[in-house]
């Protein structure tokens, strides 16, 4: 099991939680970019640079991995294939909830190409920050446990 980062748009606090975490659970976090970002420098943590992160991630994912990413397209592909995804907001897609989600984002795109809406996503801070930590330590000690017992 490794943690897929879709890290061109991840703010470095969250990189530094994701590699702690990995460090604290024994597991690998790969970092996946289309340009240089500094991850923390710790055993299991790697910074790969493809020119395009999305298909990297999904032809490198394999079933039991854990997919971080807010784009919601790239979630929808990682789904099908086993692996969980959670957002850096502290959300978590499923196979029961992504349709929904791609969905909603593609009709607020259309409303925004249409000029019908304008406001593009919420403002993040420290609630974000904590609820994202949240997930992402639920669902590590979960699947720790789950590799325990198996």
């Amino acid at each position: 099991m490794r943690i897929l980062v879709d890290a061109d748009s991840l703010k470095e606090r969250l990189r530094e939680i994701i590699a702690a975490a990995a460090r604290r659970h024994g597991i690998e976090a790969v970092f996946v970019a289309n340009r240089p970002i500094r991850v923390p420098r710790t055993a299991g943590v790697t910074a790969i640079v493809v020119e395009d992160a999305d298909d990297w991630i999904v032809a490198s994912a394999r079933a039991g991995d854990l997919g971080v990413t807010r784009d919601v397209p790239l979630a929808a592909r990682l789904v099908p294939l086993g692996v969980e995804v959670i957002t850096d907001r502290g959300e978590h897609y499923t196979s029961e909830n992504i349709g929904a989600r791609l969905s909603e984002r593609d009709l607020a795109t259309g409303f925004r190409e249409a000029g019908i809406l304008r406001q593009r996503g919420r403002p993040y801070g420290a609630r974000e920050i904590t609820a994202f930590a949240n997930l992402l330590d639920r669902e590590l000690t979960a699947r720790s446990a789950d590799r325990a017992e198996g």
